[in-house]
This record gives structure tokens, sequence and C-alpha cells, in this order.
């Protein structure tokens, strides 16, 4: 067999040698990008604030009901409440900054508001106290640093439920009520939500759906269901549901649903954006495709949440 060329594996050699060169070049590069990506991942969702757990704003059955207020460094003087809920369960313990981070970045204040969970508390109960704590906030508004005309709502699943009934459902407290946290208003003048329940009336497609227009299946407990009273249930679904109190005056509503929601199906958000619609008010719907009940991204969502109530907020109602 013929040799070959020295030279010729000389400059084979320098090539590879280049090659490896500049393949560690590119991986070096990549490796940076990821990591200075996490940094940036970490400082953006890691923001410095002021962070003041368990403040009581009442009671229910016995226990406090608590919110956590987290003030950024440079607050702009708006407020959102965060319903903290899931499945009409609520644990205070779960919030954490790099959860809200998006809203904290744009400077506003957020109030993580916790209820005790069903079935020792109704959702009818729950829903009397997330309003006594959007009550709370405004009563205590100058004392946050925040304007109480301009406060915004969110929460996911039983959050975005409870959010919406605020959001369609919020006024003035009575005018003789002894505490004045209860004669103060629980509107609020903006809200976006996850994946909410709107009509407990039409459970269409949900897992959780009877078939036969009764509570969701595994709720009863929470509605005071158990056995199932259909006159009383019907009247009590009417009441709760986002969807029968739409008016003009529905503050501006932002909603992201999965398209493959099983357990909320999209089509609660859909005929809840068509009522809106329907009664000229201002309601935004994002379906996300190929998402469930919860995605990974939902983060990026809420910097888009943050963004709508930079705009919907700085109109003064």
């Amino acid at each position: 067999m013929d040799s070959v060329p020295r030279h010729t594996l000389e400059g084979a050699a320098a090539t590879g040698a280049r090659f490896r060169g500049r393949l560690w070049l590119v991986i070096a590069a990549a490796a940076a990008t990821v990591v200075g990506g996490i940094i940036a991942g970490w400082i953006y969702f890691h923001p410095s604030c002021e962070w003041t757990r368990g403040i009581e704003y009442g009671r229910r059955h016995g226990q406090p009901l608590t919110l956590d207020v987290l003030r950024p460094r440079s607050p702009n003087g708006l407020g959102i409440v965060v319903i903290v809920s899931g499945g009409w369960r609520s644990d205070p313990a779960t919030i954490r900054p790099w959860l809200v981070a998006p809203l904290l970045r744009r400077g506003f204040t957020v109030f993580a508001v916790g209820h005790v969970s069903q079935p020792k508390a109704s959702v009818a109960e729950i829903f009397t106290d997330v309003s006594r704590g959007v009550r709370f906030v405004r009563t205590h508004a100058d004392e946050y640093g925040i304007d109480p005309d301009r406060i915004g709502i969110g929460g996911g699943s039983s959050g975005g439920h409870l959010a919406l009934l605020l959001a369609t459902r919020g006024g003035p407290g009575p005018a003789d009520a002894v505490d004045p946290v209860d004669r103060e208003s629980s509107r609020v003048q903006a809200a976006a939500v996850f994946f909410p329940v709107t009509d407990l009336t039409n459970l269409g497609g949900s897992t959780e759906d009877p078939g036969d227009g009764g509570p969701p299946i595994h709720f009863r407990a929470a509605f005071r269901q158990e056995p199932v009273d259909m006159a009383t249930w019907r009247r009590q679904a009417h009441e709760l549901s986002p969807i029968y109190h739409v008016t003009a005056a529905l503050p501006p509503v932002l909603i992201h649903h999965g398209d493959r929601d099983m357990l909320v199906t999209l089509d609660q958000s859909v005929r809840f954006r068509d009522r809106g619609l329907e009664e000229g008010a201002d309601v935004t719907l994002v379906t996300v495709a190929g998402a469930g009940h919860g995605w990974l991204t939902m983060p990026l969502d809420v910097m888009r949440f943050a963004a709508f109530f930079d705009r919907a907020l700085r109109l003064k109602p």
C-alpha cells in the first residue's frame, strides 16, 4: 500500500485541531448562554421585595384568615390581589416571590389572600371571606401605599373562579356594618386569571360533570350538597357562577386557558368571554394550544398578566 504524504497527514491533523477548537468554542458559548439564562432567570424571578406574612384579615370557624403583602423595591402605587386557591383549598404558605415576580418587577404591591379550605368552609363562605380580603386591602390602602380605586385581582382554577366572582359581583358592603372593613367596597378594577370555573350550572365536558346539571362530582361537600338537593343547588350554582353576573360594568378581564383542559374545559372561558362581549365589556381570552389544567410556561404568562394590569389599571376609573 502506498504511504500517505507527510504534509497531507500534518494538514489533516491541523484541520482536526482547528475543528476541535471551534467545537469547544461553540460548546463554551452555548454553556455560557445557558448559564447566563439561568442566572438572568434567577435574578428576574427572585426580585427584592419586602415580604410581610400572615396578616390576619378576619376569621372563619375559629381559624384566622390571612394574607401576605409583597411590596417591591420601587412600588408604582397599584395593588394586585392574588387569590391563593386550588380546588377551593388554600395554603398561604405556598406563595413565593418568584411566582409573582413579573408583577413585582413592574412595581405592583401584591396581596396574596388565603382562605379556610373546603369542606370546612363552603364555597359561598370562601367567597364572602376573599371579598373581605379585598375590603381589608382597600381599607388599609394608605398604609400599603396603593390607590384604593385601582386594584387588580388574579388567580387560577378555583382562584380564578373567585377572582371573576369579585370582578362581577364586587361592590360596597352594608353601610350599617359595625366593622369598617365590612363597609368598604370589594370591587376590583381589572382581573387576569387562569382556567377559571365560570358556570357551575353547566360543566359539560369536564371530568367533574355529573351529567344531570348537579354539583361537581368530587366537590359536593364544598357546596354543602351531600346529599344533593337539586332545587337548592340550582339557586346556589347560579349565585356562584360569574357568567350570570356579567354586565357592561365588568372591568377589563384577561383569561388564559388550555384547549386540552379536562377538569375545567375551555368552554367555560369561551362562554364567559362571549357573554362579556355581548355586554360590551373588555374580555380577552388567550387559548393555549395543547395545554391542560396548567403548563410549564405559565410564569411567562404571568409576565403578560403584569403588562395587562399595567395598561388596565393606569387608566383611572
